[in-house]
């Protein structure tokens, strides 16, 4: 039985609960294909897809190859447990595979299935290396506003949103948060250097902490969610001399800069700043299939291997297919030479927004590293006042639907996040399609009708 799009649009108003979305929300959109960088859902329409998904699909959609390996391992071995002693070849290699990539010592790998179970392992992991070192006072996590680190309770609590963390009560205690790097609100530092200051404070929240209670501090490198939030190059190399100072662990939460998004197999190569555990999932698999993988530092592993071993574990673990299918993604990156596309194509995507959106009156800033963008939207570019917005009438709404070009909004910016693979053309087309609304946008945030 083939349903059709009014009848699927019902089933899923009826059913399904999505992330975010109240249920006196009627539209909906109903993927049913992907090719590239394009999608189409159930009434034939197609679209650019600017955000790749959840900052993911780096290799594109609807690749044949990556299927290929997923059904061959199927049918070779679909699970079996890593618990244990238990393990499977193809989590072997690619745990192999990653170490080569990381930056040393992140020689050792914990699996997970996504993003928001990694920072879950992680924060756990950074209080358990204390504890098993004597230190167990060390339980303090230091995280930044505007931050995300995915839904858990760990996650959430160092989320820098109360969105994240109202009605759900009582959140994980001894987490405190710092100023976000932000180069473009300057009035957050007082008219001092944004990295001077971010320091300062981090030295004082130490000291008022105390850093024999603080087991570690966990950062996106970029921050994605908080509006692709691009910190001075010298904030990441100081805030780890300072860390190392007082013994507190750096956790890179990658989820979304990992595996090629930045230029690089990891914004820490980026940014030579080497953390002591990175959190990574989505561009593992380009979103084929769930998988997330902790990389560990040695000295960290050593810690958590001694006794019983962590007393930590998700049933799909090193699952087989996942990560046969990370492995022939990896192999997809390095062979196409996906790495230095994103710095190309985001460098020629970057002109293109800022060419043609950068002298209207509601763009405050174009801002990017590799294939991560954002448009920072204003009511006036001399005070920088954010946009208001009327929920009715986002623009990346007004966008999808007038040009079929999928942006996401996030903290009154517009983010991009395509896949690598995207063409020039196609991303002038992205471009041309947030200048056909934004140049119709008011500093009220009223949007004219086309």
């Amino acid at each position: 039985m083939t349903l059709d799009a009014a009848e699927l649009a019902r089933l899923d108003r009826a059913h399904i609960i999505h992330p975010y979305l109240p249920g006196s929300a009627t539209e909906r959109i109903v993927m049913t294909e992907g090719a590239g960088c394009r999608l189409t859902d159930t009434e034939g329409r197609s679209y650019l897809d600017a955000t790749g998904g959840l900052w993911l699909a780096q290799v594109g959609h609807g690749r044949t190859d990556l299927a290929d390996v997923a059904h061959e391992q199927m049918k070779k071995l679909e699970y079996f447990t890593s618990f244990w002693d238990f393990s499977n070849d193809r989590a072997i290699e690619l745990a192999a595979r990653l170490a080569e990539l990381a930056p040393d010592p992140l020689n050792h790998v914990y699996y997970t299935s996504g993003g928001s179970e990694g920072v879950e392992a992680a924060i756990k992991m950074a209080r358990y290396y204390h504890h098993r070192r004597g230190e167990g006072s060390r339980t303090w996590i230091l995280a930044r506003s505007k931050a995300y680190h995915g839904v858990g309770y760990g996650g959430s609590s160092a989320a820098g949103f109360p969105l994240y963390q109202e009605g759900f009560a009582p959140m994980v205690p001894h987490v405190s948060h710092l100023t976000p790097p932000w180069p473009y609100r300057s009035e957050l530092y007082d008219g001092q250097d944004p990295t001077d200051f971010l320091i300062r404070e981090l030295e004082e929240r130490i000291a008022e902490i105390g850093p024999e209670n603080i087991a570690a501090m966990v950062g996106e490198p970029i921050m994605g969610v908080g509006g692709m939030l691009v910190p001075p190059a010298d904030y990441w190399p100081r805030v780890r001399e300072v860390l190392d100072r007082h013994g507190i662990l750096l956790i890179f939460d990658e989820v979304v800069t990992a595996y090629g998004r930045v230029g690089e197999w990891f914004a820490a190569q980026y940014f030579e700043t080497t953390p002591d555990i990175i959190v990574t999932a989505k561009g593992i698999t380009s979103g084929y299939v769930p998988l997330g993988a902790l990389l560990v530092g040695d000295h960290v592993a050593e810690a958590l291997l001694r006794e019983q071993g962590f007393p930590m574990g998700y049933t799909y673990n090193g699952h087989p297919v996942a990560t046969a299918v990370a492995l022939a993604n990896l192999d997809v990156i390095e062979k196409e030479g996906l790495l230095a596309r994103a710095t190309t194509i985001g460098s020629f995507l970057h002109a293109e927004l800022q060419s043609q959106l950068g002298e209207l009156d509601v763009v405050g800033e174009v801002r990017s590293v590799g294939m991560m963008l954002a448009v920072e939207l204003v009511a006036d570019k001399a005070t920088r006042e954010p946009l208001p917005l009327d929920p009715e009438r986002m623009p990346h709404d007004v966008i999808r639907r007038e040009s079929g070009v999928i942006v996401r909004d996030s903290a009154h910016s517009l983010v991009l996040s395509p896949p690598l693979i995207m063409t020039e053309a196609e991303a002038k087309e992205a471009a041309s399609a947030l200048r056909s609304v934004l140049e119709r946008t008011e500093p009220n945030g009223r949007i004219r009708e086309a």
